[in-house]
C-alpha cells in the first residue's frame, strides 16, 4: 500500500504579480540575503530578466527558474510573467510550484494581470502569501489594497483554506519585509519564515517509480535538448533507461546522459534527483511540454499541462519586397519556419501551421504583444520576414458566430472620460462599472472584442496625454458583436522604386504624416505616410526639383521638413489593413502593400 510523504527538505514556490509590480527585484533581494552572492560581487540589477528585451521594456516575458537555500531548506524559485499575453509561461510554472507569493502595489492595488495569474493559482489550489509591495510610495493606500486583494480572492471562488493567507508588507528595492506595518523592517527574514511556514513541501507517492512532468524546454550546444519540470514521483539516476510518453500516449525510450537540479541562478550536476525537485534532464531529442518522463517497467502518464486556447492569429511569410536580402542573414521560408517550430517547443501558447501558400505561415498566440515580442526576437536573431495584420480567432457555435471578448480596466483622469468612452463605444465596448472616488482620477471597466482593443493602445496614450492606464485579460468568447472602421485614414503609397528626396517630400506634407525621411530607399508599393483621407494616395517620393538657368534671390533656401518619428514594431502592427504587410529585417521596419504594382490594385480595386 502506497501512502502519501512530503519531502520537508525543499518548497517550491512562484512568484505571481501584474507587469511592474516588483517581482524581479524581489527576486534580487532574496538572492543577496540568500548568501548566494559575496559581500563585495558585482551583481547587476533585475538578474533574473536574462533577455535584452525584458531588461528594455522592464518586464518578465519567460518564466524562470533558480534555486536558494534558506536554514537548510532549498527554496526553489519560479519567476512568472505578469502579462495575460504570455498566459502560456504562467501555467507552466505553477505546474512545478506547490504555492504562490503575490506581489501586489501598494497604490495601483491588484490589477487585470494580478487577477489573471491570481485565478490560475487557485484552481491550482496552491497555498499563496501576499506580500503588498512598495509600501514607502506616497500615494500608497495600504489597508484599501488590502481589502481590495480578499474582495479578488473572495471573486474568484477562493476555499477558505486559501482566504486564510498570511500577510507581508515590503519594500523589495530595499530588500525589506515586514508582518505589521509599524516598524522599520530590516531585511526579507520574515518573507523566508513565511515561506516555510506556509508553503508546504512537496508531497509524493512512496510506492510509485519515477515521473516527471515536461513544463519547460532548454537546449545546450554539447547535451542537446533538456527537459525542465518537476520529480512528481519516485528518483532518477544518470545512465538510467527510461521512456517519454508523449501526446499521442506513444513511448519514446531515452537514456539520461545528465542529470542536473538549480543552485542559484546555475545548472548543478547531480548522480541523483529527489521527488519534488525541479530537476533538468538530457537524454531525449523529441520531448514536448505536457510529457511526462517515467520509468520503463511501470510506464504511467500524468495529466497533461493544458494551456487557454490562442485567441489572435497572424501571417509570417518570407519578404518579397525589391529590397529583400539586404540587411537579414535567415531569410528563407524553411529557415522562418523552423524558427516558428522551435517556439512553438519553447511555448506552449504559441501554435504554428502551414498554409496553401508554401512561403507563409500561420501563427496562432495570445495577444498582439506577444506576436510582437516574437518578431522583434526573431529580427535581432538576423531573420528578415513579412508580417501581416493580427486578425483574432473567431468560433462557430450553434450557428451563431463568436469572438474573444476582453475585460478591460481603464484609469484616466475625469477629463478624458468622455474621449476614451466615445472611442471605446465606436469599438463596440461597453460600460460595465465606473468608480469615482472623488481624487480627480476615475476607473472605468469595459467589456470589449479582442478585436476592438488591437491598434487602440496608442490612439488611448495620445487621448489621455500619457496619463492614462489601460489594462485588459480574456474574459471568454461571446456573439459577434457586428463591424466596425480599423482605421479612418488611408494610406500614402510609393509608386516608383528610387531614393526619397527633400524636395517631394516637401511637397507631400500637407497630404498626411510621413514615415521616411531623405535619402531612404524606396520601392512601388511601399508606404511613406497616412494620407490625411479615407483613400490611398499613389506619389512619387523620388521627384526632384527641375532645374533652370533663372535665379531669384531667397527662392533657393534650404527645405526644412517635419521631424519623423522612427516606426516601431507595435505602432506598425497597429496600422496596418488587412491588404498591407509590414516589412520587418535586423536593422528596417517598413510598410508596404500586399500587392505592390499600383496598375494590379486599381484594376482589383475597381472590380
Amino acid at each position: 500500500m502506497t501512502q502519501q510523504t512530503t519531502n520537508s527538505a525543499i518548497r517550491n514556490i512562484a512568484i505571481i504579480a501584474h507587469v511592474d509590480h516588483g517581482k524581479t527585484t524581489l527576486v534580487d533581494a532574496l538572492f543577496r540575503q540568500s548568501g548566494l552572492f559575496r559581500d563585495n560581487q558585482e551583481v547587476a540589477e533585475r538578474i533574473m530578466d536574462s533577455m535584452d528585451l525584458e531588461r528594455e521594456r522592464g518586464i518578465t516575458i519567460a518564466a524562470k527558474n533558480c534555486a536558494v537555500f534558506w536554514e537548510g531548506v532549498k527554496i526553489n524559485i519560479i519567476d512568472t510573467p505578469g502579462h495575460a499575453d504570455f498566459g502560456g509561461e504562467v501555467e507552466r510554472s505553477l505546474s512545478m510550484a506547490d504555492g504562490a507569493v503575490l506581489l501586489v502595489d501598494a497604490s495601483e492595488g491588484p490589477l487585470p494581470q494580478t487577477r489573471f495569474v491570481l485565478k490560475k493559482t487557485l484552481e491550482a489550489k496552491l497555498k499563496v502569501i501576499v506580500v503588498i509591495n512598495k509600501i514607502d510610495r506616497q500615494d500608497a493606500r495600504v489597508e484599501e489594497v488590502l481589502n481590495e486583494v480578499y474582495d479578488l480572492f473572495i471573486d474568484l471562488d477562493a476555499s477558505e483554506d486559501q482566504l486564510d493567507f498570511p500577510v507581508l508588507y515590503a519594500i523589495a528595492r530595499d530588500g525589506v519585509a515586514k508582518t505589521s506595518l509599524e516598524g522599520l523592517g530590516e531585511n526579507l527574514h520574515p518573507l523566508f519564515e513565511a515561506i516555510l511556514q506556509t508553503i508546504p513541501g512537496p508531497t509524493y507517492d512512496d510506492g510509485k517509480p519515477f515521473q516527471m512532468l515536461v513544463a519547460d524546454l532548454g537546449y545546450s550546444d554539447y547535451l542537446g535538448r533538456l527537459a525542465i519540470g518537476r520529480v512528481v514521483n519516485g528518483s532518477a539516476r544518470q545512465n538510467e533507461q527510461l521512456v517519454c510518453i508523449d501526446a499521442a500516449t506513444e513511448h519514446l525510450p531515452l537514456r539520461v546522459t545528465k542529470l542536473q537540479t538549480y543552485a542559484g541562478l546555475t545548472l548543478k550536476e547531480v548522480a541523483e534527483v529527489e521527488p519534488g525537485d525541479i530537476a533538468v534532464l538530457a537524454g531525449i531529442e523529441n520531448v514536448h511540454i505536457g510529457d511526462t518522463i517515467c520509468t520503463k517497467a511501470e510506464p504511467s502518464a500524468l495529466r497533461r499541462i493544458v494551456v487557454d486556447e490562442p485567441t489572435v492569429a497572424m501571417k509570417f511569410s518570407i519578404n518579397t519586397s525589391p529590397l529583400a536580402g539586404r540587411e537579414g542573414k535567415f531569410v528563407q521560408s524553411r529557415k522562418i519556419w523552423d524558427r516558428l517550430v522551435k517556439e512553438s517547443l519553447r511555448n506552449v501558447a504559441i501554435r504554428v501551421e502551414e498554409t496553401e501558400d508554401r512561403d507563409s505561415f500561420l501563427v496562432k498566440g495570445r495577444g498582439e504583444f506577444q506576436m510582437a515580442i516574437l518578431i522583434e526576437t526573431m529580427r535581432r536573431e538576423g531573420y528578415e520576414l513579412s508580417v501581416g495584420r493580427p486578425e483574432v480567432i473567431y468560433r462557430e457555435v450553434g450557428g451563431k458566430r463568436q469572438e474573444p471578448m476582453e475585460h478591460l480596466f481603464v484609469d484616466c483622469e475625469e477629463i478624458f472620460l468622455g474621449v476614451v468612452t466615445e472611442k471605446l463605444s465606436i469599438r463596440k465596448g461597453r460600460m460595465s462599472n465606473l468608480v469615482n472616488k472623488g481624487t480627480g482620477r476615475v476607473r472605468v471597466e469595459f467589456t470589449i472584442p479582442s478585436r476592438g482593443l488591437i491598434g487602440y493602445r496608442d490612439e488611448f496614450l495620445t487621448d489621455t496625454k500619457g496619463t492614462g492606464v489601460m489594462n485588459s485579460y480574456f474574459s471568454g468568447y461571446e456573439e459577434y458583436r457586428g463591424d466596425f472602421p480599423t482605421r479612418f485614414l488611408g494610406s500614402i503609397v510609393a509608386d516608383r522604386s528610387g531614393t526619397a528626396v527633400p524636395y517631394a517630400l516637401f511637397n507631400l506634407e500637407p497630404r498626411g504624416r510621413l514615415f521616411i525621411s531623405p535619402g531612404e530607399p524606396v520601392y512601388e508599393g511601399m508606404i511613406v505616410g497616412e494620407h490625411n483621407r479615407e483613400s490611398d494616395l499613389n506619389v512619387n517620393p523620388c521627384k526632384e526639383k527641375k532645374l533652370t538657368n533663372m535665379r531669384a534671390s531667397g527662392k533657393d533656401e534650404s527645405i526644412i521638413l517635419t521631424p519623423v518619428l522612427p516606426l516601431t514594431l507595435e505602432w506598425a502592427l497597429h496600422f496596418i489593413r488587412e491588404d498591407e504587410l509590414v516589412e520587418v529585417t535586423p536593422h528596417s521596419i517598413r510598410l508596404r502593400k500586399t500587392i505592390l504594382s499600383a496598375s494590379k490594385r486599381h484594376v482589383l480595386g475597381g472590380r
